[in-house]
């Protein structure tokens, strides 16, 4: 019988899980020496020491198997070996386990079996063996009727992958759209799936910003309701994807497109690598900042301050500071 407090002090020793510890000890009848090595030789424990790393790099990828596909997103901490041979096999052979399995989220892809292992002791194994910690972020599994098609485009290698569920026959259609989503990045497919929680912020930040505008500060109140719903449609059109000028063909949106060829959006998912996304993020609440100026010289010197902070955290920092300096005084709104 292993006891909690044998368990308790391998864990303070190698920084492995209580579960893998207990395993090791297990397997090495209490010998808590013996553990430590059956934990290093399944690189369990240099992989415990990689955990609290932050893995933001890395590439999506999908698999496909008749009326099922499988999106998913494996990271690393570097670019550099997001390219590495390892990395992209083990990218491949994570996409053949969701196949085998029918997994549906990436709980259950850890623990599917893969030629004798499971996904997550494969990763544990390239964590060690690579020198970076990997980590399984997403997956995603996506169905589709018999009279309908999947389209896939990959841009930059993987950094985004899009999947969509196109009701008709035309896999170049589907890819079409697939790098039309890919572009934009839609928050929803159409009208009538859009939150109303974000429809309703939406509405409130549309009427304080007419509130705001000083040339509206005379007008009738039923005048005011109209430039919100006018807002406020204008906005449902550019978040929703079959509503969005076609990116081949800005005179038509995307629902004409797809009318055109008879097919119609049924679903569609778009995977980004983790930094993307937060950099994406970030740049957004710059150009907020940027576009809500004040005045007041103490207001702007703290906001100065922000969008500086905010603008080195994301991936422009290397030409910036190339451009400009490191200890540029130069301001982004001049």
């Amino acid at each position: 019988m292993i006891s909690a407090s044998l368990v308790k002090e391998l864990r303070e020793k190698t920084g492995a899980g209580m579960m893998d510890c207990k395993k090791a000890l297990t397997e090495c009848n209490g010998d808590i020496n013996a553990a430590v090595d059956w934990l290093r030789e399944k690189g369990i424990a240099k992989a415990a020491k990689k955990a609290t790393r932050i893995a933001a790099e890395g590439l999506c990828d999908v698999a496909i198997n008749g009326n099922k596909a499988y999106l998913y997103e494996l990271n690393s901490e570097t670019d550099f070996v997001a390219k590495n041979e390892k990395f992209t096999t083990l990218l491949h052979e994570i996409g053949e386990a969701c196949v085998a399995n029918d997994t549906a989220c990436e709980k259950c892809t850890l623990a599917a079996n893969y030629k004798g292992q499971t996904i997550e002791e494969m990763i544990v194994a390239a964590t060690a063996t690579i020198g970076e910690k990997i980590s399984l972020r997403r997956v995603v599994r996506v169905e589709k009727a018999d009279d309908e098609v999947f389209g896939v485009y990959k841009h930059n290698g993987g950094k985004i992958v899009v999947l969509s569920v196109i009701k008709g026959n035309d896999a170049t259609v589907a890819k079409d759209v697939c790098m039309h989503i890919a572009m934009y990045n839609p928050r929803y497919l159409d009208e009538q799936s859009i939150n109303h929680e974000d429809l309703a912020h939406e509405e409130e930040v549309i009427k304080a910003e007419i509130a705001n505008e000083p040339a509206n500060a005379s007008k009738p109140a039923n005048i005011i309701e109209k430039m919100v719903m006018g807002r406020l449609a204008k906005f449902k059109k550019e978040i929703c994807l079959v509503d969005q000028p076609f990116v081949k063909d800005p005179s038509l949106t995307v629902a004409q497109f797809l009318k055109s060829h008879n097919s119609a959006a049924v679903n569609y998912v778009r995977f980004e690598v983790w930094k993307r996304e937060m950099m994406i993020l970030l740049q957004k609440l710059l150009l907020k900042l940027l576009l809500h100026k004040n005045t007041n010289t103490g207001y702007n010197d703290e906001r100065n301050c922000l969008i500086k902070t905010i603008w080195r955290s994301s991936c422009k920092t290397r030409w910036y500071r190339n451009r400009y300096g490191k200890s540029s005084n130069y301001c982004l709104w001049d």
